[in-house]
């Protein structure tokens, strides 16, 4: 099972508790009170990392999209009360904001990252915010140059693969291994907000895990509810993504998708019990399991009343509970014998009242 570090000395690893990430994203809205207090709730509901995004709307979008106004979500599109340019300048973070957050997160025991658009993002979350891994977006993952350029900081790596196919995702990894960076992360992700649960394909995972045998494989979760990132534990996701908010009505691009606080505490208990179910593929009867023996298990009981002298036949005896008696693999060891002294019907058979 494929076990790497953050630069923190977080161990990630399939198959363990799974890192659960809070995908804040733009969720903050420009508001820097609304993100304070996203951390403090997603550190309440058990995550492990709150992961901004940095962008500007210089960095994310060219001049064609603004003049377009293509806003990305169905619900957002055609709108004229603001343009993509203005919501987009008003959704971004500085780094003075972003610097701020990192402090928070810090003060209060929640690791914090972002993911970059451009390298003076990298620079800075990578020098000034010294943060434990860079995420990487879906969209991305094509761009070879700025991977090679985040590999060179020689940083943990978590690499989201919505939107490509298995031999871009090949050709990402190796971009990072040639430059001598072999901390990488993969998520398995659909880039689909929310995706159809046919679409899904969480065995994706398992795949991702037989070609990359190094690398832990997580999932960046785009569906509504809990039930597939719980699944993906199941399946020995190491990292578990999903989009947070605090309320899925508020104004912006991915509060609908995200999970609220309910469903975010939910989610990260869901997670570390399905991975602490999932134990051992070596069979054990454990310590509880051996007490209820005696309670649930059977033992020879006489089936009437029988007589001192007569010589036992299997209709003579059955089957009951509790287990404190001789067990039924002895039965057939016991018919043929003879009674010691009389037994009363439905009385456990001793080894006393055998010749």
């Amino acid at each position: 099972m494929a076990k790497l570090e953050l630069d923190n000395g977080t161990v990630i690893q399939d198959y363990a508790k799974p890192y659960v990430i809070a995908e804040l994203g733009s969720n903050h809205n420009g508001d820097m009170g609304l993100a304070k207090k996203l951390i403090l709730q997603a550190k309440a509901c058990g995550c492990d990392c709150v992961k901004f995004q940095s962008w500007t709307k210089d960095t994310i979008f060219s001049k064609k999209v603004y003049e377009d106004n293509y806003f990305l979500q169905d619900d957002y599109r055609n709108r004229d009360d603001y343009t993509l340019q203005e919501i987009v300048d008003e959704f971004s973070i500085s780094e003075k904001q972003l610097y701020e957050m990192s402090e928070l997160c810090q003060e209060i025991g929640i690791d914090f990252s972002s993911s970059p658009f451009s390298k003076k993002e990298v620079d800075f979350l990578a020098d000034t915010c010294k943060v434990p891994f860079i995420k990487v977006a879906s969209m991305d993952l094509d761009n070879y140059p700025f991977l090679r350029y985040i590999a060179r900081k020689n940083i943990p790596i978590i690499l989201a693969t919505g939107l490509s196919s298995m031999s871009e995702v090949a050709r990402a990894v190796e971009s990072i291994e040639n430059e001598g960076n072999n901390k990488i992360f993969l998520l398995h992700c659909i880039s689909v907000y929310p995706p159809k649960f046919e679409d899904i394909n969480l065995n994706n995972i398992l795949t991702l895990r037989t070609m990359f045998p190094d690398y832990p494989i997580g999932f960046s979760d785009h569906s509504l509810g809990i039930e597939i990132p719980t699944a993906a534990t199941a399946l020995g996701a190491s990292i578990i993504e999903k989009h947070f908010t605090l309320d899925k009505d508020m104004f912006g691009w991915d509060h609908k998708i995200s999970a609220d606080p309910k469903e975010m505490k939910q989610l990260t208990e869901a997670c570390h019990h399905v991975q602490l179910a999932l134990g051992s593929t070596k069979r054990i009867v454990n310590k509880d399991e051996i007490e209820k023996r005696l309670a649930f298990r059977r033992s020879i009981v006489a089936a009437r009343e029988l007589s001192a002298g007569m010589v036992l036949n299997e209709s003579d005896l059955t089957l009951k509970r509790p287990g404190t008696g001789m067990p039924p693999e002895k039965l057939f060891d016991i018919v043929g014998r003879k009674l010691a002294r009389n037994v009363e019907y439905d009385k456990i058979i001793e080894r006393e009242d055998l010749l």
